[in-house]
């Protein structure tokens, strides 16, 4: 199997009402000539599971500026004025979620796991809706796992059967996302041939990723 696609062809698995995972931290190690093409595309009402909201003109923040997404699941959303007008206004609606704890639900859908025991957020607005548990005396609550869709996630490098390096804080969420979605698409800086790779440098399996886009050629 090729997986080695352009551009347009990786954004035509998108469709209106998807859930999709996408990888950053406020723009670092986000797939960016993904973004940009699923902006034009027009593709909306998506539900967006990300760490947060990026800024007005980076990262997943012009598919909030553009109005495709209907459902934001994120860590934090102050870098992104935006973001709080369609708050605010009930245009979108938005979940926020302790950092650490989106990162580890995430990461029990990849693993296919049913969910896990925190005491992060217990007593505060976090806990509403959410069943509770104690365990010797401590309070937890249950928090269920993540899945998606698409992810659409970036790597430095990446072989064409999809191993995944990834440089240095360009990691943060992308490799969590990779198993945890029905679809995972890769935008690589610099794709190489199967073989190159150091395998001790592998981060991501290529087992966990459908699709290739070369982000250094000249795709669309």
């Amino acid at each position: 199997m090729n997986k080695v696609i352009s551009i347009d062809e990786s954004i035509s698995h998108i469709k209106d009402g998807m859930t999709i995972m996408v990888g950053g931290f406020l723009g670092c190690g986000s797939p960016h000539k993904l973004i940009d093409a699923l902006v034009e595309s027009g593709v909306k009402d998506l539900t967006l599971i990300c760490n947060d909201s990026g800024f007005v003109d980076i990262g997943v923040g012009k598919l909030v500026v553009n109005k495709q997404i209907k459902k934001l699941i994120a860590s934090h959303v102050g870098t992104n004025k935006e973001t709080g007008i369609q708050m605010n206004s009930g245009d979108m609606e938005v979940i926020l979620v302790p950092q650490g704890t989106l990162a580890e639900q995430v990461r029990c859908g990849g693993a296919g796991l049913g969910g896990f025991l925190t005491p992060t957020g217990v007593g505060t607005v976090v806990e509403e809706g959410k069943e509770k548990m104690e365990i010797d005396g401590i309070e937890y609550l249950l928090e269920l796992p993540l899945r998606a869709d698409i992810a659409l996630i970036a790597g430095e490098r990446v072989d064409k059967y999809g191993n995944i390096v990834y440089y240095g804080a360009t990691r943060n969420f992308n490799h969590l996302m990779a198993p945890a979605a029905e679809v995972t698409i890769v935008e690589a800086e610099n794709v190489v041939e199967i073989g190159e790779l150091d395998a001790n440098d592998v981060v991501t399996p290529g087992i966990f990723v459908d699709y290739i886009v070369d982000g250094g050629a000249n795709n669309g």
